[in-house]
């Protein structure tokens, strides 16, 4: 593997984004994946959801969105989640999934990895943000933000927004925190929020779901190939969970390829000497997903 300074002169540069979106993501996935960095002496960039677990709500898309089913099924959900994940919220009442696990949480960071802020309650944000007020939204990040101060004993530095999905009342609440950065977007490139004036580093590679496997490894190791500055979003409760011999794949392959693996912050720092674009986001519905993103 070559060199900081020699990878990231050519822009050969990858993030590892790793999403916790619900209690047993927490509990079973983050373990796993956690052993497999240490395994390759790989840093990455943990969001964490720290409210409660509704997963169980899922059901209300089962019968509103044909896409949604397929994705279930496409990716075996059954045996990702299990089931009582998907009673959460519903018949069973809503475990917190972060703030149950404060050993956990300390473990990630001694293993010096970085811990960001994902979501209060991250189902009801991907299901409900589009028709809940200014205050819901505010105390969202009241409740998740107070969370991620109590778990971590620091201010978060980083956004990302549940399944991508945001709105112009998110990023001027965003303001109002001392957020240096975003990713919150399956954009292409980095760029500047025409609305809030922060630098966004998007996943612009495909989740493994989104694909399936094992195409989906090939198809994220060949896109490494063409250079760049590239974010993999990984999802603890996916390649923490039944996919997780594919993530191994990942991570083998990448150790050996020319590029350099670094945390999202050191992005950041490698972004800022550059003039990034001010763009606005806009949503797009990608291959694989039930519901638009923003891009």
């Amino acid at each position: 593997m070559k060199t900081r300074s020699e990878a990231t002169n050519r822009k050969n540069v990858l993030g590892l984004k790793i999403d916790v979106d619900t209690y047993i993501g927490m509990k079973r996935g983050v373990p796993r994946i956690l052993s497999v960095l240490s395994r390759f002496g790989i840093q990455a960039t943990f969001y964490l959801s720290m409210g409660p677990d509704a997963s169980g709500r899922a059901i209300l898309q089962l019968l509103k969105n044909p896409r949604f089913l397929k994705k279930m099924l496409k990716t075996n959900a059954g045996r990702l989640y299990g089931m009582k994940t998907a009673l959460y919220g519903t018949l069973l009442p809503s475990p917190m999934i972060a703030l149950s696990f404060p050993d956990l949480v300390e473990q990630i960071v001694e293993a010096g990895h970085e811990v960001e802020f994902h979501a209060w309650d991250h189902r009801r944000w991907q299901d409900e943000l589009h028709k809940r007020s200014d205050e819901w939204i505010e105390d969202w990040f009241e409740k998740g933000v107070s969370a991620y101060r109590k778990m971590v004993h620091q201010e978060p530095s980083s956004f990302g927004a549940p399944a991508w999905l945001i709105d112009g009342r998110v990023l001027k609440i965003l303001g109002r925190y001392d957020f240096r950065y975003l990713s919150c977007t399956r954009a292409k490139e980095p760029f500047i929020h025409e609305i809030s004036g922060l630098m966004e580093i998007p996943s612009n590679l495909p989740c493994l779901e989104e694909i399936g496997v094992p195409q989906g490894v090939s198809r994220i190791l060949q896109n490494l190939k063409d250079g760049g500055i590239h974010v993999l979003p990984v999802h603890a409760e996916v390649e923490g969970g039944i996919w997780s011999k594919y993530f191994v794949e990942i991570c083998e392959a990448v150790r050996g390829m020319d590029l350099e693996i670094l945390s999202l912050s050191k992005i950041r720092e490698l972004l800022l000497s550059e003039n990034l674009p001010v763009r606005k986001y806009r949503m797009e519905l990608l291959p694989g997903r039930s519901a638009p993103c923003a891009v």
